[in-house]
């Protein structure tokens, strides 16, 4: 079973990572791309300033 994002993602919303490498961490999302392949990958910044990569439908926008 694949997660499935609630909403659409834009730059400046808080997520939360809900699976993949880096699930459980949260931040900021800075940079949407849509891959050769057609997924969308995001850039999440954290709090501490650590910025790492995902695929947008391994994240869940928190309100």
């Amino acid at each position: 079973m694949s997660p499935t994002p609630s909403t659409k993602l834009k730059d400046g919303d808080t997520c939360k990572v809900i699976a993949g490498t880096h699930a459980g961490k949260s931040g900021t999302v800075r940079d949407l791309n849509i891959s050769k392949t057609g997924h969308l990958t995001i850039t999440v910044e954290q709090k501490n300033g650590v910025r790492f990569k995902t695929l947008g439908k391994n994240v869940e926008v928190m309100k």
